[in-house]
């Protein structure tokens, strides 16, 4: 039977369009989980303070600290950290870093737990910094990451330790769902900067105010391809999941004005813990800016939640 012209066109139309769909996805996975090897330059809000920033990182780079590794002998699972010690202190601070950058864009958070009498540990996590990875995994795979290194924290500080869990952005939600994981004793409490409640409604929030581009067909698409290159499709990266499954202390701290990860999602994880909580809604500012509008102001909130959960030794 001879085809015609239009029920060809009829056939293919779809075809092309799907590819297309496809190939607009592929390509949007490739702009938000490969891994750069640069910290992009930060937002045109935030250069005001650049000369602080760069306060914070000539300390971080003058600071006395020590190389930690996880799988040194395993290329594609190599992962590097730096370890800030602390005189005649058992307490540690594990910060985790935001999306594209690694743990001395952290400098900021680890000279104030340092000043606090924290020893710091700052990872970079899988594809950033000195780590091993192909492609940003958004917190998922870094939770599990994050055991060995608080175990390796155990060995060499001691049973005794006292751990707190830091992150911002990305790494608020990694804090965020290593918090369903079982955790060792010596981890008494959490606090998560800005980190979103899942990557897929994330990933929709943005593809409409920066792309104009609806959540179908292309999230379920970067999904799929995400399954193929990492293992696990989107809709398990879901930080209100994991939070339902803690009861550990959590403070939540957003900017009002975040419009980057948007502050409903600092109420949906909120509402989702069953652990102690606390949030603080930061007025006026924008995607982790919290701590940059008043510094002291930051370190008074962070003291005030530890002193309830993290009390001093007698």
């Amino acid at each position: 039977m001879k085809m015609s012209k239009r029920t060809a066109a009829e056939l293919v139309a779809p075809m092309l369009v799907a590819s297309s769909f496809f190939g607009a996805s592929l390509r949007l996975f490739n702009y938000a989980f490969k891994r750069v090897d640069y910290v992009p330059e930060t937002s045109a809000e935030k250069q005001k303070y650049a000369d602080a920033y760069w306060q914070y990182m000539d300390w971080y780079k003058q600071v006395n600290k020590a190389t930690w590794q996880l799988h040194p002998n395993d290329a594609a699972n190599h992962l590097v950290a730096h370890f800030i010690p602390a005189e005649n202190s058992k307490r540690v601070v594990v910060i985790s870093h935001g999306y594209k950058g690694n743990g001395s864009t952290m400098a900021n958070y680890a000279q104030m737990f340092h000043q606090l009498g924290f020893n710091v540990l700052l990872p970079d996590n899988r594809s950033h910094g000195s780590s091993a990875g192909e492609y940003i995994n958004f917190g998922w795979l870094d939770r599990v990451d994050y055991l060995d290194w608080l175990q390796m924290i155990i060995e060499k500080v001691g049973p005794e330790a006292e751990i707190v869990l830091f992150g911002a952005s990305m790494g608020g939600a990694t804090v965020e769902m290593m918090s369903g994981e079982k955790l060792p004793t010596q981890v008494k409490a959490l606090i998560a900067n800005s980190g979103y409640s899942s990557i897929e409604a994330e990933l929709a929030y943005l593809l409409k105010k920066q792309f104009h581009l609806p959540k179908y067909p292309f999230v379920p698409l970067v999904s799929l391809i995400n399954k193929r290159r990492l293992g696990y499709y989107l809709n398990a990266v879901q930080s209100t999941t994991q939070l339902k499954k803690n009861h550990l202390p959590i403070f939540f701290i957003h900017g009002d004005h975040d419009s980057f990860v948007p502050s409903e999602m600092a109420f949906d994880n909120y509402s989702a813990t069953q652990g102690p909580r606390e949030l603080w809604l930061v007025k006026d500012a924008t995607h982790v800016e919290s701590f940059w509008i008043d510094p002291a102001r930051y370190q008074r909130h962070i003291v005030a939640f530890l002193k309830k959960y993290l009390p001093e030794r007698k």
